[in-house]
């Protein structure tokens, strides 16, 4: 089959040289403009391709939807402490109410009362609870916390991430991911 082909289209999942995910949330994918540059560039390996091809004046190419990296990246053992990282550790639920909707930042010990941004001092929260909570401690105002502020290894991350699939998974990629999900027809 050969089609026009936009450069949001057909996007590859990149796997590291042990044909892992980079990482699950957000998924590792390359535009295929970036996978073709790095076949071009020998530093990953075709492991899958699309039924879609593009063309040069002097050759026609499969797209890639799978690519190995051909050299190990080493994953970093320490998340980035980040507002996105601390929504995934708290699974983006509110840690006193539950809610998913309007989340931000709250500080167990407020800074006003020198609370640091640290992954042990920071949860998720609704928009509601932390107005409720204001520049006090949980205790403080009779709120309870669902779950405990801690430093994640980016093993829970990707656990948590596993937990929220994205829109789009093409079959090529299954083999690769962990995540229980029906394809559409």
């Amino acid at each position: 089959m050969t089609i026009a082909v936009s450069p949001d289209a057909h996007p590859a999942l990149v796997l590291n040289a042990d044909y892992r995910p980079l990482s699950y949330f957000p998924l590792s994918l390359w535009s295929w403009q970036d996978a073709l540059k790095a076949v071009f560039l020998d530093r990953v390996n075709i492991v899958s391709e699309y039924d879609v091809l593009v063309h040069s004046p002097s050759f026609e190419f499969h797209l890639p939807s799978v690519v190995s990296l051909k050299t190990f990246v080493r994953p970093s053992r320490q998340p980035a402490f980040t507002r996105f990282n601390v929504f995934l550790r708290d699974r983006f639920e509110c840690q006193y109410c539950g809610s998913r909707d309007e989340l931000t930042f709250d500080h167990l010990l407020p800074r006003s009362k020198g609370g640091q941004t640290t992954w042990e001092n920071v949860v998720a929260a609704c928009s509601a609870c932390n107005l409720r909570k204001a520049d006090k401690t949980p205790a403080e105002v009779g709120m309870q916390l669902n779950g405990r502020a801690f430093a994640p290894t980016v093993h829970d991350l990707h656990r948590n991430g596993r937990l929220f699939p994205p829109n789009h998974l093409h079959e090529s990629w299954l083999d690769f991911l962990y995540w229980d999900v029906e394809l559409d027809p």
